[in-house]
């Protein structure tokens, strides 16, 4: 999940940072400023640890890790339509593309990397980083919404099918076709995001009143959640736990709002002889009889579990892991923290504010091997201290037309691994290519 900072209103303190997304298994915090990016490691509660920094970009607006590998993804305002892609160990440059206006977003797995500009979006094979297709009929996309299933088995991608509307275009990033469209809203959007498992979508509009949730790929709704009813709001970060039991959404308010993922079941025998169970059987078939709008509002969920922020009107983005064996709630915020709550994922109620920490400050530290305390998960964390940058890739000449490398620079195999790997041991697994070279101006079109 990814988050650009806006200007601030006339009166308020400038943005600290320019950017910030946490990695696709909550495992890492990236964030951009004006002199640079810095990775963070999310292992534990009292400690934020940082993995690697960098000045050598200034102007950030858009950094992504894979996973807990040592590739990122690096946007420059000094070069907006410059694509940078780095292994952060090693020091060096993969390669780097350009395009034909600003890159607005970038999102990534370990199949797929894609690159969303205002009117179109680039599909790329991220092992070889070969250009695999171009959609170049999509609607006017002026912030870049885009999202891609962080399971590169089932990489499914969803953008917007209309700028008025809240049409949803499902694609499938592995055969590379529409499989359907989904009227999600009214309005137009402002949010959509998969779950891990590439299973389910959940959206929301620029209303931010209501959240709703589809199964994948048959767009079939399957939840609705009203996250409030007496003022529109801007959702600035919605997302799923890893384990799908809850999506969490964010806004320019003091609230954020958790819902947990459950089926209505019916009434228990044991209540139908009740004056309760029968209340709330002729409840639900009055709902059968009302008009539209009225019925889906009394079948939306509330909140399972709110935060209460200590500010409201800056960007955020928060997401929901497991660190220390516990449920957290994370968020970062524009202003430089990050805030750890903890989640009752029994009871939910109000999140307690634990920790807070600043990420531009020197009580960060350096991670090593010695001082990471995540516990086992079935994501695996394996983080690693970045040797510093000696020099940067230049432009090597052999590189095909679609953007395949002919010959370059040689990734390990486990940085796309799904298991648990050791990113020190560069032999284990067999080695991948990926170009190391510049694309200027030769994109193709599909």
């Amino acid at each position: 999940m990814e988050a650009e900072a806006v200007d601030s209103p006339p009166g308020r303190v400038e943005a600290a940072l320019s950017c910030f997304s946490f990695n696709q298994d909550c495992t890492s915090l990236a964030i951009g400023t004006k002199t640079g990016y810095k990775l963070f490691s999310l292992s534990s509660v009292e400690r934020l640890d940082q993995v690697h920094g960098s000045n050598e970009i200034p102007d950030v607006y858009i950094v992504e890790r894979l996973f807990s590998s040592s590739l990122v993804v690096v946007v420059s305002h000094t070069k907006p339509r410059q694509m940078n892609v780095y292994h952060f160990k090693k020091g060096t440059e993969i390669c780097n593309y350009s395009y034909s206006s600003n890159i607005l977003s970038i999102r990534l797995n370990r199949q797929r990397l894609l690159v969303c500009l205002g009117e179109s979006i680039y599909i790329h094979n991220i092992k070889d980083m070969k250009l695999l297709e171009t959609l170049l009929d999509i609607p006017a996309n002026p912030t870049g919404l885009c999202a891609l299933s962080i399971n590169h088995s089932n990489s499914y991608l969803a953008y917007p099918g209309s700028l008025t509307t809240g049409e949803i275009v499902l694609y499938d990033g592995i055969s590379l076709k529409t499989v359907c469209t989904i009227a999600a809203h009214e309005g137009a959007l402002a949010a959509i995001t998969f779950n891990s498992s590439g299973s389910k979508l959940a959206s929301a509009s620029q209303k931010g009143t209501v959240i709703r949730v589809f199964s994948v790929p048959d767009g079939q709704k399957l939840y609705e959640f009203r996250r409030g009813m007496k003022r529109y709001v801007t959702i600035s970060s919605l997302v799923f736990s890893m384990d799908s039991q809850f999506l969490c959404a964010s806004s320019n308010t003091e609230t954020v709002h958790i819902f947990r993922l459950e089926h209505l079941t019916t009434s228990r025998p044991e209540e139908a002889s009740t004056w309760s169970g029968y209340m709330g059987k002729m409840f639900m078939a009055a709902t059968n009889y009302l008009p539209a709008q009225v019925s889906d509002m009394m079948n939306q969920d509330r909140a399972f579990a709110t935060a209460r922020l200590n500010f409201s009107g800056q960007r955020n983005i928060c997401t929901l892991s497991t660190i220390q064996k516990l449920p957290r709630l994370l968020v970062a915020s524009s202003d430089g923290h990050l805030y750890i709550y903890n989640l009752d994922p029994q009871d939910g109620g109000e999140c307690v504010l634990i920790k807070t920490h600043s990420l531009l400050g020197s009580g960060a530290t350096e991670e090593s091997k010695e001082n990471d305390l995540r516990p086992p998960l079935p994501q695996s964390y394996a983080a690693t201290v970045a040797r510093p940058s000696t020099s940067t890739a230049s432009t090597v000449p052999g590189y095909s037309e679609d953007g395949g490398a002919l010959r370059g620079e040689v990734i390990p195999e486990h940085e796309f691994a799904t298991g648990p790997v050791c990113l020190d041991d560069e032999t284990e697994f067999p080695p991948i290519m990926l170009c190391r070279g510049s694309q200027k101006g030769k994109t193709k079109q599909s």
